[in-house]
């Protein structure tokens, strides 16, 4: 099978918003074992697209588009698809009334407008959407296949997964499993490094690396008669994947490092609380994202000048005086500050230079020190990071998260 993509919207060909939905979709189509063979952009028009239509059948036995499918005049992927097909749409009333409980639910009155989002050809099979009120749909006409998905990514990822992926399963032949692994604290480059050898050997299952956020994951995906065949294919590799990059892995699935670390946490029955200079409170705001973290996250302080930090965390004035705000000294007093004032077993603490001025020869930007306070116990980290201030910052975190959640796993 032969599959394009085709992404509509005006804002995308003027750079407005990037692309990230054909990077997924034919991401997760080569994850099913299709092959995508094109991907095109057109804008708002009914003529650009009508071709951009001819053109993608030419080419393909299938074409996945994404966006153009709100109220307005200038949404008009679907309108445009139906011509294409010769097809009429009719109104569904069950969609429509889908649609106005979507309203009622977030209290809002629907416009009239928004019963455009209703009509689609009576064969086609509609796709539900569950976080908008774009539905999607399926066309079927003349040996071609035509999905149509909406354009925010937070409707057409589960869209896709909810309604396409079970649809075109049945064009596989046999069982496809896949297996998330990820990976923080190596590289992509060096990910794909160590275990080059079973990414070039895998046939099945197949392994491939992605780079996102500070992270890797490493996608497995095996074909067999059943499910349980797949993963037990799976297995063996996910095993070996493991045990060469060690702690490296912290999770599988859809799990993030924050959701690690808080299972830790609450596991365990450790309080924590965080002091933060140069991060401002993005430590603590990423710890919390855990739910049920509130029952062992005792307090977020932003300690950014001087006098807050020796008001808030104790920090001797000498220390500050003598090594600055931005030292591995400081670092330690605010996690341990931190840790005592709120009687807490854990505390952790960011200083450093963000940018983009106030780095010197001596202390650059991108110099960050952790500090780290468990159970009487005090440690510091010092990193040496690159990027602009939002870059900097953030990436303090992920690494101080990772630490506390290596930390953890050495003390259990």
């Amino acid at each position: 099978m032969k599959v394009e993509i085709l992404a509509v919207g005006t804002e995308l060909l003027l750079g407005n918003i990037v692309n990230t939905n054909a990077q997924y979709i034919a991401t997760r189509l080569a994850d099913l074992g299709i092959d995508v063979y094109h991907q095109a952009v057109v804008g708002d028009n009914s003529e650009r697209l009508l071709k951009a239509y001819e053109q993608a059948f030419e080419r393909a036995d299938l074409v996945i588009t994404t966006g153009g499918l709100g109220p307005t005049k200038d949404d008009i992927t679907k309108e445009v698809a139906f011509d294409y097909f010769g097809k009429t749409a009719i109104l569904h009333e069950d969609i429509l009334k889908t649609i106005e409980e979507y309203f009622k639910k977030i209290n809002k009155d629907m416009v009239e407008s928004n019963k455009k989002q209703a009509y689609f050809p009576e064969d086609a099979i509609i796709l539900n959407n569950k976080v908008g009120t774009a539905p999607g749909c399926i066309i079927e006409s003349n040996n071609k296949i035509l999905i149509v998905l909406p354009g925010p990514p937070k409707e057409m990822k589960p869209m896709f997964e909810d309604c396409v992926v079970p649809y075109l399963m049945k064009y596989q032949d046999g069982v496809l499993a896949s297996k998330v692994l990820r990976v923080i604290g190596v590289g992509e480059s060096a990910t794909a490094e160590i275990i080059e050898d079973i990414i070039d050997t895998g046939k099945n299952p197949t392994v491939a690396t992605y780079a996102k956020d500070n992270e890797v994951t490493i996608r497995l995906t095996s074909k067999a008669k059943t499910e349980d065949d797949a993963f037990e294919l799976i297995k063996p590799v996910e095993e070996e994947i493991k045990k060469r990059l060690g702690i490296a892995v912290y999770a599988e699935g859809d799990v993030s490092l924050e959701d690690t670390v808080g299972k830790i946490l609450i596991e365990n029955n450790l309080t924590i609380s965080t002091a933060e200079s140069c991060t401002g409170g993005l430590l603590a705001s990423k710890l919390i994202n855990y739910p049920g973290i509130s029952s062992v996250f005792k307090e977020g302080a932003i300690t950014y000048s001087n006098d807050s930090k020796i008001k808030r965390l104790k920090v001797k004035k000498e220390t500050l005086e003598k090594f600055g705000a931005v030292s591995s000294q400081v670092a330690a007093e605010m996690a341990e500050g931190i840790a005592k004032v709120t009687n807490s077993n854990i505390g952790l603490s960011t200083t450093g230079i963000a940018g983009p001025s106030g780095g010197s020869l001596e202390k650059p930007v991108g110099l960050v020190y952790i500090g780290l306070y468990i159970k009487g116990e005090v440690r510091t980290k010092e990193l040496h990071l690159t990027g602009d201030r939002q870059r900097i910052r953030n990436t303090a975190v992920i690494r101080a998260i990772d630490w506390l959640r290596i930390e953890l796993l050495r003390k259990q």
